[in-house]
């Protein structure tokens, strides 16, 4: 495949072949340490590539151009599906297993089942269909990226409707991700209800302010050694693994 076809020769190539229809899948918010993790599915029309000649990884779009490609794709896709990962169950499974399902519910809940799908970075399997990984796949392909743009608008809107519950914490600028303002209101206030327990940032500060996670969580050991042994995140370092407790 040649690497100058455009976002569009994935799912021309894989058409082509009769694999079709082709859906993108991303997701927003994996990284931050408050609010849902948000996924969608995405299928674009064959043909439609001149519709969607500003089409681009999400986070490359100012809020604006955002909103208005969320607009045409959700008026021109053939198909998508948006999933909400609540807090809770991100903190049960632990961030990227959650992910994962989120990824598999987004297409399963699609109107038709694609014949190939197509994911952003890292393999996912369970979808009942092949499927292929995209190294910055929402810059490379175009149900990808229109995927991702269904994602983080969605995404976006709830973390302004969590601001209005909790504007201490800021969500309606930094969306819930880890910032100097974020750090300080965790500190000065202590997790909320929509915190990720399961970030060692979210850990620490609970502990500080005597509070303890209100449900099951998927701790990482770096995460376990706050809460057991009063450490500091910097103490627990970046440790990988995780343990439920």
């Amino acid at each position: 495949m040649r690497r100058d076809a455009g976002t569009w020769a994935y799912q021309s190539a894989l058409e082509r072949r009769g694999l079709g229809p082709v859906a993108g899948v991303d997701e927003a918010g994996r990284g931050a340490c408050a609010g849902p993790l948000v996924v969608a599915s995405c299928v674009l029309r064959p043909g439609d590539a001149g519709r969607f000649a500003d089409l681009t990884d999400s986070k490359l779009l100012n809020p604006q151009a955002r909103e208005e490609m969320y607009y045409k794709v959700l008026a021109r896709a053939a198909d998508f599906a948006i999933v909400v990962v609540p807090t809770e169950e991100v903190d049960r499974r632990g961030v990227h297993q959650a992910n994962v399902e989120g990824m598999r519910r987004a297409v399963a809940r699609l109107e038709h089942h694609p014949g190939y799908v197509l994911t952003d970075g890292f393999r996912v399997t369970g979808f009942g269909a092949p499927t292929m990984p995209v190294v910055k796949g929402d810059l490379a392909v175009a149900c990808i990226a229109a995927a991702s743009v269904l994602a983080k608008v969605t995404r976006d809107r709830i973390m302004g409707g969590l601001h209005d519950e909790w504007p201490m914490y800021g969500f309606d600028e930094h969306k819930g991700y880890i910032t100097p303002t974020h750090r300080a209101a965790l500190r000065a206030h202590g997790p909320s209800d929509v915190h990720r327990w399961s970030f060692v940032t979210v850990q620490s500060a609970g502990l500080a302010h005597g509070k303890r996670a209100p449900h099951r969580v998927a701790l990482s050991v770096a995460a376990a050694d706050v809460v057991q042994n009063g450490g500091s995140p910097q103490e627990a370092g970046q440790a990988g693994g995780a343990r439920t407790r």
